[in-house]
C-alpha cells in the first residue's frame, strides 16, 4: 500500500498570556510536540491517549484546519503545509472530518438535505447529481429518503452521526479523520457506528485516522495502533501486537485499564502515580519519566528516540524496553 498521508515532527504551540509583563519568553502550550506518523492508503490508524495529550489537533493538523508551528504535512506525495486559497480548497474535497459531538456538529438551523448537499453544492456538483448522492448516502448510512426534509433536533444521537458521516462522505473523500465519532454515544449505539463505518471503509476504499481515548473500540476497528502521550508518539505497532505485547510502560498502563469481558479472568491493573504534567511545562527528558515505575536517571535528562522494539516493525520511545517487557520479548532484536 501507498503512503497517503505523512507527517513529519509536526508541532503545534499555542501562546499564553505571560505573567511577566516584560518577559522575552512568550509562554506556550506544547499542544503538538513533534511528531511524526504515516498513513496507509485503504488502512486505518488509531491514535489513542488520554484526554489532553493532543490527540484531536493531530487530527485537525492532518486536514490544515489548524496552522503548525512546525513540521510538514505530505498528502498524497505532496507537501500540502504551505497551500493557500484555491489550492487548499480543492484539497478539502480528498480530506473530510467527523466530528466528536453530533449535537453541536450539525447546524439546527439547517435540514438534513441542506446540510449533506451543501459541500457538493459548493464544488459545483450538478442538482440531479447531488439529489441522487443524497439519497444513496442516505441510504447507506441506514437511514430513508424521507428524513432529508427533517431538522436534526428530531434525530437520536446515534442518527445525528449518521448523517455527520454522510455529510463527510459527500464529496468522495480519500481520507477521513475520525475524531472521536463514538464517544458521545451509547454503548450500545456505538458497535452499530463502528460497524457502519468499517463497512463503509469498504465499499467507498476509505483510509481512517481514528482518533479515540476508548482503546477496546480502537482496538476492533484499527490495523495499526499510534500511542500520544503529552504532544509526543510514545509506541507504534501493528493493531494486535501493540495490544498483546505493548512496549511502552505507558501503553501498558492504558490497557490494563480496559475491562475484561471474562469475568473469571483476572487483569492486573497498573495505577500510574501522580498527576498529568502540564503542556505548557512539560518534563525534561522522557516526557512519562515523572510517573513511569521504571524511570531512572537517564529518563530524566534525556529523551528516548522512537525505536523498533519487535521484529514485525513495533517501535516504541522507552530506554528500558527490555526492562518494561523482559529479556525473552527482546532477545531477537538488534
Amino acid at each position: 500500500m501507498s503512503t497517503l498521508l505523512e507527517l513529519k515532527n509536526i508541532k503545534k504551540h499555542f501562546p499564553l498570556k505571560s505573567e511577566k509583563l516584560l518577559s522575552r519568553e512568550k509562554p506556550v502550550l506544547k499542544a503538538v510536540d513533534g511528531i511524526s506518523l504515516s498513513v496507509k492508503s485503504g488502512e486505518t490508524l488509531g491514535l489513542v491517549g488520554e484526554s489532553g495529550c493532543g490527540k484531536s489537533t493531530a487530527g485537525r493538523l492532518a486536514l490544515r484546519l489548524l496552522e503548525p508551528t512546525a513540521g510538514q504535512i505530505i498528502f498524497k506525495g505532496e507537501d500540502i503545509t504551505e497551500l493557500r486559497g484555491e489550492k487548499l480548497r480543492k484539497l478539502r474535497k480528498d480530506m473530510q472530518i467527523i466530528f466528536q459531538d453530533p449535537y453541536a456538529s450539525l447546524n439546527p438551523r439547517k435540514t438534513i438535505e441542506k446540510t449533506i448537499t451543501e459541500p457538493m453544492k459548493i464544488f459545483g456538483i450538478p442538482k440531479e447529481k447531488r439529489k441522487k448522492t443524497l439519497d444513496r448516502l442516505l441510504n447507506v448510512v441506514g437511514l430513508s429518503s424521507y428524513h432529508k426534509h427533517r431538522y436534526p433536533h428530531e434525530f437520536s444521537g446515534g442518527q445525528r452521526q449518521r448523517i455527520g458521516i454522510a455529510r463527510a462522505l459527500a464529496l468522495e473523500p480519500e481520507l477521513v479523520i475520525c475524531d472521536e465519532p463514538v464517544s458521545a454515544l451509547d454503548v450500545s449505539i456505538q458497535a452499530q457506528v463502528i460497524n457502519l463505518m468499517e463497512d463503509l471503509q469498504k465499499e467507498f476504499d476509505l483510509t481512517y485516522v481514528f482518533i479515540a481515548h476508548d482503546l477496546s473500540v480502537v482496538h476492533h476497528i484499527s490495523d495499526r495502533v499510534a500511542v500520544m502521550y503529552l504532544g509526543s508518539i510514545v509506541e507504534v505497532g501493528d493493531a494486535h501486537e501493540v495490544y498483546q505485547n505493548p512496549k511502552h510502560p505507558y501503553t501498558q498502563a492504558l490497557l490494563s485499564a480496559v475491562p475484561e469481558a471474562n469475568p473469571q479472568q483476572e487483569k492486573q491493573r497498573i495505577i500510574l502515580k501522580g498527576d498529568l504534567p502540564s503542556p505548557a511545562n512539560p518534563p525534561e527528558g522522557c516526557k512519562f519519566h515523572t510517573r513511569c515505575p521504571f524511570a531512572e536517571e537517564i529518563c530524566r535528562v534525556q529523551k528516548p528516540a522512537l525505536k523498533k522494539v519487535s521484529e514485525n516493525g513495533q517501535i516504541a520511545a522507552c530506554h528500558f524496553v527490555k526492562e518494561v517487557v523482559g529479556p525473552e520479548a527482546t532477545a531477537n532484536l538488534s
